[in-house]
């Protein structure tokens, strides 16, 4: 296995004071694991990639009912300083839920050499989940960490996950704990 962890959408403006409280309490509540995550994959040399919403004003995704946030050039587009990406990570901007949309992020992940993708981050339902289904629509196996993983209850985010464990494209698709994948890459 040759691991790439992908870190969505843990930003500044999710954080910031007034935004939508019960996923910024969530996302608080990975934050230990995420960090240890980093930490361990940092010395093992797996590739990190930050994928952040950075959106426009006036962009399509506005019209609904999601406040503006994240916006591209500002502060709340940025990752949380409390994992501070390093001058070797990657940094990917994303105008949509899924890290691969649109982006360049599967023609990295076969320069690296990468078959493998690990995510984690906000929200499990929607960003995480797109994440990891167009990973595997690109040929690569995935695993979404359940303990790095966060929803605006945590009732949404076992739910999905619960959807994934017996999937039809198990092992391709595994739903496992920090510990275990740390166990399985030893």
């Amino acid at each position: 296995m040759k691991p790439a962890i992908v870190v969505v959408d843990m930003l500044k403006d999710t954080f910031k004071e007034g935004s939508r409280p019960p996923i910024a309490q969530e996302a608080r509540r990975i934050l230990p694991t995420l960090q240890r995550l980093l930490s361990e994959s940092r010395k093992r040399g797996y590739p990190i990639i930050f994928a952040c919403d950075s959106f426009l004003k006036e962009d399509f995704i506005f019209k609904g009912k999601m406040k503006v946030r994240s916006l591209r050039g500002t502060e709340g587009a940025e990752v949380i300083e409390d994992l501070k990406p390093e001058p070797t990570d990657m940094v990917l901007p994303k105008r949509r839920f899924s890290a691969f949309f649109k982006t360049d992020l599967d023609q990295t992940l076969r320069t690296w050499g990468v078959d493998t993708i690990v995510v984690t981050g906000i929200t499990t339902e929607c960003c995480v989940l797109t994440t990891a289904m167009d990973g595997l629509c690109h040929d690569f196996s995935v695993i979404i960490l359940e303990d790095g993983c966060a929803s605006r209850h945590q009732t949404i985010h076992e739910t999905c996950l619960d959807l994934y464990r017996d999937f039809a494209l198990y092992p391709l698709l595994r739903i496992m704990s920090l510990d275990q994948f740390l166990k399985d890459i030893s």
